[in-house]
């Protein structure tokens, strides 16, 4: 059975965890699979946008496999992409997460890899792994304290309680929460309309954003012209302008 479902619609690649018998768990077999789906995505030039899900409505994914733990340190893709298989991985495109159920551990970190999180009302967010004294080692204490701030990431990380969506948003980790069952459609509905935007300014965006985290002001704003000033001559930019001009104005995605 497959372990990792990749369905490509339109511009858009959906990797799917189905293991939702252990609560889409990840061992070696799987971290594999998720690392070579990455890198495939970020070499299709067809390929806009990124959405990460579980299988089933129950979970996201219960993180590490901890009954297959040895898979995790042994597998071919773990110094280019981490135990479990993206958290030394950046395909230069947006990407999102949608979080249905469980999202612990391992699983809270690929949520965190992600550039932001659809949360569906069920889900629940956690350190989980800190009851058996396994570490974050896939980004977690670099993502949710760029993601939290200092006192909420460690709060989660030193405590491992259990929060639900609605904490998780104020919290700042999730960015929308949204009806049972609808967190992989409205996930695909921001996909598709980052999808149809221009993307070299999409791009240089994101890397600007990542990349001057920790840089003193002055250096950021520097990064940021320098990749924005890179996109001008984009063909993309030159016919949206094109269509401005003519009176086009898209609605823009309105947030829930």
């Amino acid at each position: 059975m497959q372990r990792l479902l990749v369905e490509r619609r339109a511009a858009v690649t959906v990797l799917t965890i189905d293991r939702r018998e252990d609560h889409n768990c990840i061992d070696g077999e799987t971290a594999i699979a998720i690392a070579r789906s990455i890198v495939e995505f970020a070499d299709d030039t067809n390929a806009r946008v990124l959405v990460v899900t579980g299988a089933g409505p129950s979970s996201f994914s219960s993180g590490a496999d901890l009954k297959h733990m040895r898979t995790l340190w042994s597998h071919q893709s773990l110094e280019e992409a981490g135990p479990l298989g993206f958290a030394r991985l950046d395909p230069g495109k947006p990407t999102i997460a949608a979080v249905n159920g469980y999202c612990f551990a391992g699983g809270m970190e690929l949520a965190a890899w992600c550039d932001f999180r659809i949360a569906a009302e069920n889900a629940e967010f956690g350190v989980l792994n800190r009851r058996w004294g396994v570490p974050l080692i896939d980004g977690g204490t670099q993502q949710f304290t760029r993601i939290l701030g200092l006192g909420n990431a460690l709060y989660l990380i030193e405590s491992g309680v259990r929060v639900d969506a609605r904490r998780a948003q104020t919290l700042g980790f999730v960015q929308e929460v949204v009806p049972e069952g609808q967190a992989l459609p409205r996930a695909l509905e921001l996909a598709a309309r980052i999808a149809e935007y221009p993307q070299a300014s999409v791009r240089s965006d994101r890397k600007a954003a990542r990349a001057s985290l920790g840089l003193p002001l002055d250096e950021g704003l520097l990064l940021e012209r320098r990749l924005g000033m890179a996109t001008l001559d984009e063909p993309e930019m030159a016919e949206a302008l094109q269509r401005f001009a003519k009176g086009d104005r898209p609605e823009p995605p309105h947030p829930r």
